[in-house]
């Protein structure tokens, strides 16, 4: 079993900042990704957390990603805003963002937000639930890099395309729905093909469009979409949200989020806020109780996002992280070109 340490949530957030300020990201904007890291590792998403942090920091010191970017945002009409990430971190743009929105869905009923020229936002959950924790009700969509081949098609033409939902609840933290368009998310399939391990059967297609439990085929094919031709008109309706509606790349044309090649993959994210006092709803959330007390009358259902919260409650005493990456991540911090195969030569 691999040796690990147990850190505090600050620390993790504080050396995350440093190992991205450390690879020519801006300290507002190394502070916002930062604390995604961080959360994403106090809630159990280890695979959008700490490990995922060199890629960033390769994207930012080679300029695939500006790290000091600074967004504009422009409100277009009472219900519409849109926030310009410049080609920088999607994670500033939405901090930026996030509050007009907030100010326009409790004037008007419902208010949008388009990120455009953005970068991968990891978690979509942890930028929703901000708004259910203000009473809203919120649903965001985001498109990526190629992943997912069209139904009949072989070549990778849409990126995982993630969608979230969330609620507010009165004595738990807010429902939280957040997932991809494929089986499973792409970082869980170069995570599998780096450690060399077996991915189980339904995740992925080879280069033939034929099932594989190979992670090195897997990458030189495409993911499967969730429920197969559903899963890819999914893909293509938040293509939609994401890439149209914000004005930037599509899933085909953007650069992979998975290399230093293609210059900046200038994606978009796409989130709809909705206040249920101005439908009338007063009893919005005492019936979201009723609706999940009811769903949960069977015992082993559980709430979506359960796994989530419940990593939360285990990790208030600290966080168990792999001691390596942990040596790793602060050899980063201290000097950038300690991380394999990164430099400004290999951004394309």
């Amino acid at each position: 079993m691999s040796a690990t340490l147990t850190v505090d949530l600050a620390d993790l957030e504080t050396l995350a900042a440093r190992a991205l300020r450390a690879s020519n990201v801006g300290s507002a904007n190394a502070n916002a990704v930062a604390r995604s890291i961080a959360y994403a590792e106090r809630d159990g998403q280890q695979i959008v957390g700490l490990s995922y942090l060199p890629t960033y920091c390769a994207h930012a010191a080679c300029g695939k990603v500006d790290g000091f970017a600074e967004p504009v945002l422009d409100v277009l009409s009472p219900a519409v805003i849109r926030v310009d990430a410049r080609t920088g971190f999607a994670h500033p743009a939405l901090a930026l963002g996030l509050p007009a929105l907030d100010d326009a869905a409790r004037r008007v009923g419902v208010a949008t937000l388009a990120i455009g020229n953005s970068y991968a936002c990891g978690s979509l959950g942890y930028f929703i639930e901000e708004l259910a924790e203000r009473g809203l009700v919120g649903l965001m969509f985001a498109n990526a890099s190629p992943s997912i081949a069209p139904h009949g098609g072989k070549v990778p033409f849409f990126g995982t395309n993630p969608l979230a939902f969330a609620a507010p609840r009165s004595r738990e933290a807010p429902l939280v729905i957040d997932q991809s368009s494929s089986v499973v998310a792409k970082v869980a399939v170069i995570d599998a093909c780096e450690r060399g391990t077996a991915l189980p059967l339904g995740w992925a297609l080879d280069a033939d469009g034929q099932p594989t439990t190979d992670a090195a085929a897997a990458m030189a094919g495409s993911l499967s979409p969730i429920g197969g031709y559903k899963g890819a008109s999914l893909a293509l309706m938040i293509d939609l949200f994401a890439g149209g509606l914000t004005g930037s790349n599509f899933s085909f044309e953007a650069s992979s989020f998975g290399d230093s090649d293609g210059g900046p993959p200038r994606t978009g994210q796409f989130v709809i806020a909705f206040d249920p006092l101005v439908f009338g709803s007063h009893s919005f959330i005492e019936r979201t109780e009723t609706l999940l007390m009811a769903m949960q009358s069977e015992p082993d259902v559980r709430v979506p996002g359960a796994r989530r919260t419940d990593a939360r409650r285990r990790n208030q005493a600290g966080i168990t992280v792999p001691t390596a990456l942990w040596e790793s991540i602060q050899r980063l911090a201290r000097d950038p070109a300690s991380m394999p195969g990164d430099g400004p030569e290999e951004c394309i």
